[in-house]
């Protein structure tokens, strides 16, 4: 079985749960992709990314991350393109798509991902390393299955 296909099995495994435990998800996705922090946020009914299930973020700023308008921030921003939003260094990133705050989680190579299935988001989900990384291509689009697996549990 190829390490993509594990992956795949494992979520599978949590998502046939009547109701998944998120943080468990989280921290499979997170220990595949090698990745120190993560944060699962869903959309509710007023279009606002709300957090589900975090893991490695410091505790100032879960208030700060809690609710996230779409739009802003790298959840936000891949929320409203509907598109994955990477920065190699988030700690040194002055584009503007990752909000001030976030350096304060020390974290630097930043993939987010909207969670989509029939074009329809459901949410989003970010992983990150503590070192300066640019996601490949396939882990890009098998962080998008895995989004697309997450929404038609929540579909």
């Amino acid at each position: 079985m190829t390490i993509s296909k594990k992956i795949i099995a494992a979520i599978h495994t949590e998502l046939s749960k009547d109701t998944p435990n998120w943080d468990t998800l989280l921290k499979i996705i997170l220990e595949h992709f090698e990745c120190s922090t993560g944060t699962l946020h869903f959309l509710d009914k007023d279009f606002l990314l709300q957090l589900q299930s975090q893991v490695g973020i410091p505790e100032f700023l879960i208030p700060k991350l809690s609710t996230i308008p779409i739009g802003k921030g790298m959840a936000g921003i891949a929320a409203e393109r509907k598109k994955p939003v990477e920065l190699c260094n988030l700690q040194t990133d002055d584009s503007g798509v990752a909000r001030p705050s976030a350096k304060d989680t020390k974290v630097k190579g930043s993939l987010a991902a909207p969670l989509m299935h029939n074009e329809k988001l459901f949410g989003t989900i970010g992983i990150a390393k503590p070192v300066p990384y640019d996601f490949t291509e396939a882990e890009i689009n098998l962080l998008m299955e895995i989004g697309e697996l997450i929404s038609k549990k929540l579909n």
